[in-house]
């Protein structure tokens, strides 16, 4: 294991800050291998040193660069925005046993004027939502006790997400878990300045925000995997 944390150079958000000012690939393919030593590489050393660090806490997500790391260039067949490179770099730590989109998973994110870290369920299709609300509608008190902690509160803050404005069809509108419920997606996470990204902290910070959204994840991706409540290892 590597005696220095994983952190990102100064001149990463400044890379960063020119991509988004020069979006275009001859100019990227001119400075790629700056990209590659400033930003890539480092991701990279983030990823397999989670990978060893999930082992202790989130040995249910996947941290390996093959699977987690973002491509720099982006998919513009269905968008109108044309411009062909991201302007940040990201990871994702998707479930074992789901598809790398598919449920919840941890996030990293580093761009030009913002870190952000979290995680849980982004996009959920219908049937996986119906699933996780029955989950949580079942098993209040266990997700309470992951997201009303105070380690999580003052990590993340609160439970974030798009919300319906009525409890949905299906469920008794004073169902104790009402306001819970109502989320259409389940997020938790916790934006800092870009500059955070070069923190001798960056690392640290990045793996406690990573320890008090797993359980959420794992929360919420029982309810997919069809694991009964009694069968979960609490982390």
């Amino acid at each position: 294991m590597p005696s220095v944390a994983p952190r990102f150079a100064p001149e990463a958000i400044a890379f960063l800050r020119a991509l988004k000012r020069n979006n275009d690939r001859e100019w990227f393919r001119a400075r790629k291998d700056r990209y590659e030593t400033l930003l890539r590489a480092p991701m990279i050393a983030l990823i397999e040193r989670l990978a060893d660090d999930f082992r202790g806490f989130a040995p249910d997500l996947v941290a390996s660069p093959k699977t987690s790391l973002y491509r720099i260039y982006r998919d513009t067949r269905f968008s109108e925005n044309k411009a062909p490179l991201k302007t940040h770099i990201a990871a994702v730590f998707p479930c074992r046993g789901l598809a790398r989109h598919q449920g919840a998973g941890l996030y990293l994110e580093v761009a030009p004027a913002w870190v952000w870290v979290g995680g849980g369920m982004y996009a959920p299709d219908t049937s996986q939502l119906q699933a996780v609300r029955e989950h949580i509608a079942a098993n209040l008190r266990h997700l309470r006790a992951i997201i009303e902690s105070p380690a999580f509160r003052r990590s993340v803050g609160l439970l974030d997400g798009e919300r319906l404005q009525r409890v949905p069809r299906g469920f008794p509108k004073d169902h104790e878990a009402a306001e819970y419920l109502k989320y259409r997606q389940f997020l938790a996470g916790r934006e800092f300045p870009a500059t955070f990204a070069s923190s001798p902290t960056f690392y640290r910070t990045v793996l406690d925000v990573f320890r008090q959204v797993a359980p959420l994840t794992r929360f919420l991706n029982q309810a997919l995997l069809g694991i009964p409540e009694s069968e979960e290892v609490r982390k």
